[in-house]
């Protein structure tokens, strides 16, 4: 039984014995008590163990949506600017909705329009995501009662609907012709400052990302054992201190150790960086040329895929590439071994030297 009282500063103490189960909080308002005195008695009597008051405040999907992300900031891994832009647009959407109005139509009709605002199957999928993500975040680590269920069954409906769905695997890959136009049309061009030619070379080299090639240092880089270290490098799980040496090869058609050597000579300035220049103007370029020469459909991204699938073709083994590439997931790199037929000419060749 609940048993509420005012103390001495004004607020509200609680006290529930229910069940041989002692709990007792502390409110500024006398209704804020009561209801939470009624659920947690609730609470009990269904085996569970009473939500802190805190989390019992609790009314709205915004709310939860903060929770979220403070806690995540608390132990270190606050959204990053993809997620939490996701996150505030569902604040915005579905935000002063009321817990008890989380449900399965809730979540129907915001796929929905969200479709007809344009985003495809992939994006709403992930929003739909996200919102689980909060209400598990909220049901396991704070004990509210809230139930990701109605997730589920909105996703099937919009899954049989066609508004959610898997992207596709990406197998785009330059042929050798569009490369050798690419690199041909950056270096006959004089005015050109960025050393495309090299850097779509290096890409193809070390298979890094493009963000990645722009930010080495000379710092990083042992000559002697002609290794690489990347800092910092993108992990699903955490990126800052996710440092990655990577061996600099020349089994791509492309000698990565040299390339770096050509930047040494290029050097003007005291930028630290090997490739001293913005990732984006890079991109900038790199897609201009692309139009340019009508070659339709490659990103730069593409590179590295280009890069990981040539190391396969060279003969690496799953876990060789990794140290590469640096997937932690071996799984992952299943999506770049889009190998091509004739390079089971060059591994037949060497495997009968």
């Amino acid at each position: 039984m609940a048993t509420i009282t005012k103390l001495p500063s004004g607020a509200w103490r609680v006290q529930v014995r229910r069940k041989g189960r002692y709990i007792s909080e502390t409110f500024i308002k006398r209704d804020d008590a009561r209801r939470w005195a009624t659920a947690a008695e609730c609470q009990v009597d269904r085996g569970q163990t009473p939500s802190p008051s805190k989390s019992a405040r609790l009314r709205r999907f915004s709310e939860l949506v903060d929770l979220h992300i403070a806690d995540m900031r608390e132990v270190g891994r606050a959204p990053g600017r993809s997620k939490h832009a996701t996150l505030q647009m569902l604040k915005a959407r579905i935000g002063q909705k009321k817990l008890a109005e989380l449900d399965r139509e809730l979540f129907i009709q915001f796929g929905r329009d969200r479709a007809k605002e344009g985003a495809g199957p992939v994006t709403v999928s992930m929003d739909i995501g996200a919102i689980k993500l909060v209400l598990q975040h909220a049901a396991s680590i704070h004990g509210l009662s809230v139930s990701s269920e109605p997730v589920d069954l909105a996703r099937y409906a919009l899954g049989r609907l066609g508004l959610v769905g898997k992207s596709n695997e990406r197998d785009r890959r330059p042929t050798e012709d569009e490369l050798s136009k690419l690199i041909a049309h950056f270096e006959g061009n004089p005015r050109q400052i960025i050393p495309m030619g090299g850097v779509i070379r290096f890409a193809v080299a070390t298979a890094m990302r493009q963000e990645e090639i722009f930010r080495v240092c000379w710092s990083d880089l042992c000559v002697r054992t002609r290794m690489l270290t990347i800092r910092d490098r993108k992990d699903p799980r955490k990126k800052a201190g996710n440092d990655q040496r990577i061996p600099l090869l020349a089994v791509s058609g492309y000698d990565a150790m040299a390339l770096v050597e050509e930047q040494r000579e290029r050097r003007t300035n005291r930028d630290p960086r090997i490739f001293p220049f913005n990732h984006k103007s890079a991109s900038t370029v790199f897609t201009r040329a692309c139009q340019t020469l009508g070659i339709h459909d490659l990103h730069f991204h593409d590179l590295r895929h280009e890069g990981t699938s040539r190391l396969f073709e060279a003969g690496f083994a799953i876990e060789q590439v990794a140290l590469v590439t640096g997937h932690k997931d071996w799984k992952m790199l299943r999506r770049y071994t889009h190998l091509r037929p004739e390079s089971l000419h060059v591994l037949a060749d060497r495997r009968a030297a």
